[in-house]
């Protein structure tokens, strides 16, 4: 048996009847118990703070009046009908629900509301669907604090945790869209709801999830939903489980940014590469599902081929060009250019340009293909070879000096390089920049063209016969004595310059017919000596010299020497003496 509470005025009520009732019984001409109760009963078919049942008389401008069966009517404020856009909802002798806000007895005052009643019944209904654990729709109205206000016929808060499976940056993009939500707390006595849509969403993952765990299988093709997007990847919803789209896996081509190829929310196809049923981690391929253009590479490119493609790429060796998606190929620097030295591959092409290049090399095992940028021209060193015979002498300005030697420029990015070696027959060169500055005019004979590694050699000196050929052997014979100056000092012996760029070495042997540890301790640098020429090698370009042979008129060797040259009667001193002013004579001439 049910119990409900009575409140004192309605038991007051009550006896107020019970007596009035007993009175009429008694009076012979009072009205019947039966009139009397159905009396009662319409005077009580309703009470403050329920809900119900009236008849529109009629709408005013402002107020629609109804009759609730009381004993005066009810006036309800008209914009309590009006829907969102203004529209009138009601016309008269429509019945409606309202609620009972108050009810005076003594002026017969009646307040009515019809949102009070269309609120109680939302309540009503939450409540009911909180025990049976239905689901509520509604509409997500505001973004507040901590989460989202829904209107499901009154004000709920659905958090932001409980949005959606994953954390949720901006909520905003959910204002005005329409869901079902799972009522998780509901207080009508404060007026809370708290409403969440995970719950449903997880609930529908696990079902699809199981469904989805079924069907996956190594090899086979699904289709999925991309739900994130990373630097990496992209993460694809396969239906309760997310497998990985690494970006090495979405295109047979070159990707920079795994955006290129999806964006969130797009329905796409996926190949299953591997699956973990232990971790449920799955990896998926999109270029898989198409063929790899390598396998058909070495048929569609030849060596020598002339192809077009578009850069794709920069590195400080190279540029990559894409032939087509998926087939790449490398012009390597030096491939550039046959002339200009390029120091880095922006200064020839940037990325998207269209270029022509030409075929170096192919190799689809490692999926290479290598380009030549400058094949599509004449090599000009080929041309050089034709213009420039050996033997062309050629002037031209010193484009840059080295330590080996001289660069003069022959003709635009082209240059020859005279060796060091080069420069003269006799002087002995430590450093080009003794005899040259850049931006000099210099002549220079051509030696060699190397096609292949691109070298033009130049020489000086051979503008000029070679004195070692004919004049030095002619003029310093062996026996002859000269005059000459004493260079430089080593422990092996002394060089003295017989005449600019000749030099003769006085081996420490042959600096004294007494035993000579240091030659410094017998000539020094820069002293004029007297010497005797005792070998003269052409090949090598030597030529040997000694003063132990010119020293001391007891030595047998020079007096024969002085015999042979006719002048055994004169003193040793004369000899030098006669042999000093030959050589001064020498000189003049």
């Amino acid at each position: 048996m049910e119990y409900r509470s009575v409140s004192i005025q309605e038991l007051r009520n009550r006896t107020e009847v019970t007596e009035e009732l007993s009175d009429n019984l008694s009076k012979p001409d009072g009205e019947s118990f039966e009139q009397l109760f159905e009396q009662f009963d319409a005077d009580q078919s309703f009470r403050v703070g329920e809900i119900v049942m009236g008849r529109v008389l009629s709408v005013t401008k402002d107020y629609v009046v109804v009759d609730i069966g009381y004993k005066s009517e009810g006036q309800i404020p008209v914009n309590e009908f009006r829907d969102a856009d203004g529209n009138l909802t009601v016309a008269e002798g429509e019945e409606v629900e309202v609620f009972v806000d108050q009810a005076e007895e003594d002026d017969a005052l009646v307040e009515l509301s019809k949102e009070k009643a269309v609120r109680l019944r939302i309540w009503e209904q939450i409540s009911l669907a909180c025990e049976r654990d239905e689901l509520v729709k509604g509409r997500i109205i505001a973004r507040v604090k901590g989460g989202l206000s829904v209107d499901i016929g009154v004000k709920a808060f659905l958090p932001g945790s409980q949005v959606d499976i994953r954390p949720i940056r901006n909520l905003e993009k959910f204002l005005g869209q329409e869901f079902e939500f799972k009522v998780i707390k509901f207080n009508k006595r404060r007026g809370n709801i708290v409403l969440s849509r995970r719950v449903l969403l997880e609930k529908e993952r696990a079902s699809l999830k199981s469904k989805t765990l079924r069907m996956l299988e190594e090899g086979r093709v699904l289709k999925g939903t991309v739900k994130n997007i990373t630097e990496y990847g992209a993460f694809v919803d396969l239906g309760g489980i997310d497998g990985l789209l690494h970006i090495t896996d979405m295109s047979w081509g070159r990707v920079n940014h795994p955006s290129e190829m999806v964006q969130v929310g797009d329905e796409i196809e996926v190949k299953v590469l591997k699956f973990n049923s232990d971790t449920e981690r799955v990896s998926l391929g999109l270029k898989q599902i198409s063929e790899d253009p390598w396998i058909h590479a070495e048929n569609k490119y030849h060596v020598g081929d002339r192809v077009t493609g578009r850069v794709v790429s920069l590195t400080d060796y190279g540029a990559f060009i894409e032939l087509e998606e998926g087939i790449e190929g490398l012009i390597h620097i030096s491939e550039m250019s046959w002339t200009r030295r390029v120091k880095h591959p922006s200064r020839m092409v940037a990325i998207g340009d269209e270029v022509e290049t030409i075929v170096l090399d192919i190799d689809s095992k490692n999926k290479r293909i290598s380009l030549g940028m400058k094949q599509i021209e004449p090599n000009p060193w080929t041309l050089l070879h034709d213009r420039y015979p050996v033997g062309t002498r050629i002037l031209g300005k010193i484009r840059n000096i080295t330590d080996f030697g001289i660069f003069i420029g022959i003709e635009e990015g082209i240059d020859g390089l005279v060796h060091i070696s080069d420069l003269s027959w006799t002087h002995k060169v430590k450093h080009p920049s003794e005899l040259y500055k850049k931006g000099d005019e210099v002549e220079a004979v051509v030696l060699n063209i190397d096609v292949e590694n691109e070298r033009f050699s130049l020489g000086i000196k051979q503008l000029t016969p070679d004195a070692w050929e004919y004049d030095i052997p002619n003029k310093f014979t062996i026996g002859r004595v000269v005059k000459g100056r004493i260079t430089k000092i080593h422990d092996f012996g002394a060089f003295m310059e017989l005449e600019p760029g000749v030099e003769g070495l006085i081996h420490v042997s042959e600096l004294s017919t007494e035993h000579v540890k240091n030659p410094g301790d017998v000539v020094s640098e820069g002293q004029d000596v007297v010497a005797e020429i005792i070998s003269v090698d052409r090949e090598e370009r030597k030529i040997g010299l000694s003063l132990k042979h010119v020293d001391g008129n007891e030595d047998p060797d020079v007096r024969s020497y002085l015999e042979r040259q006719g002048k055994s009667t004169a003193s040793l001193g004369d000899v030098l003496g006669d042999q000093l002013g030959m050589i001064s004579d020498d000189d003049e001439e």
